[in-house]
Parts: structure tokens; C-alpha cells; sequence
């Protein structure tokens, strides 16, 4: 919940700065993204999260975030971490680094939740994360 108004105080401090491209961008950390690396991509179909998931090594910081964020928290990533990641310390970033650096070596369906939080989709029936 915290996290959440964290979010909403950002977003509303972006608004009153009359900054709206800043303020879209914190809604949507990877609509950058999806403008640059997927232009002339027709929406629809899952047209978009195939091209962000063949461009995961090369998202800008913010969607690298998202997509790391789900990789460490989601429940499809889990076996994953743990196998990739395995003795490494929760809490340090380091569990994130890990799963950076063994991006090609992920699963397809945690690579699939991935992609689609960077899209935009909701990932686990919790919105997006």
C-alpha cells in the first residue's frame, strides 16, 4: 500500500510541475521503450510483448526496472531466481543484478512476465507492479 501512495505522490508531484511526458513516463516506465524499440509494430495480438521480450537485454533503466521487479517478486520467476540465483542474499539488489546478468538463460514463462509488464499487461492478477 505504501508503495502505491508513493507512486500516486510522484505522479500528482509530475502533473503540478506541468511536466506531462515526465508524468506518462512514471505511469509507464517502458512506454519509451515500446515507442523506440517496437515503432511501426501494430499493436494487438502480442505483437508488442514479442518485441520487448526480444529486446529485454536492451531496455532503458526505468523498464529494466519493471521487468526485474517481477522477475524477484513474481511467483512464475520464482524457480528461476532460485536456480539462478541461488545463495545469494535477498535485500541487496544482488538478486536482481543475478537475474540481469542470466537473462538469456531465464525460462519462457518467466521471460513471457517479463515482456508483458514491460507492455503494459497485468502480470499475476495484481496490476502492475
Amino acid at each position: 500500500m505504501a508503495g502505491m501512495q508513493a507512486g500516486l505522490v510522484v505522479m500528482t508531484a509530475l502533473l503540478l510541475s506541468g511536466s506531462v511526458a515526465e508524468a506518462q513516463q512514471a505511469g509507464k516506465p517502458c512506454a519509451g521503450d515500446i515507442k523506440t524499440l517496437c515503432a511501426g509494430i501494430q499493436p494487438g495480438e502480442g505483437r508488442i510483448k514479442a518485441c520487448i521480450e526480444s529486446h529485454l537485454t536492451v531496455l532503458s533503466p526505468t523498464c529494466e526496472d519493471r521487468v526485474l521487479t517481477v522477475a524477484v517478486t513474481g511467483k512464475v520467476c520464482k524457480t528461476d531466481v532460485a536456480k539462478l540465483c541461488a545463495g545469494i542474499v535477498p535485500g541487496t539488489g544482488g538478486i536482481r543484478a543475478c537475474i540481469k546478468s542470466h537473462m538469456a538463460e531465464v525460462s519462457d514463462s518467466c521471460r513471457d512476465a517479463m515482456s508483458q509488464a514491460a507492455a503494459g499487461k497485468k502480470v499475476f492478477g495484481r496490476g502492475d507492479l
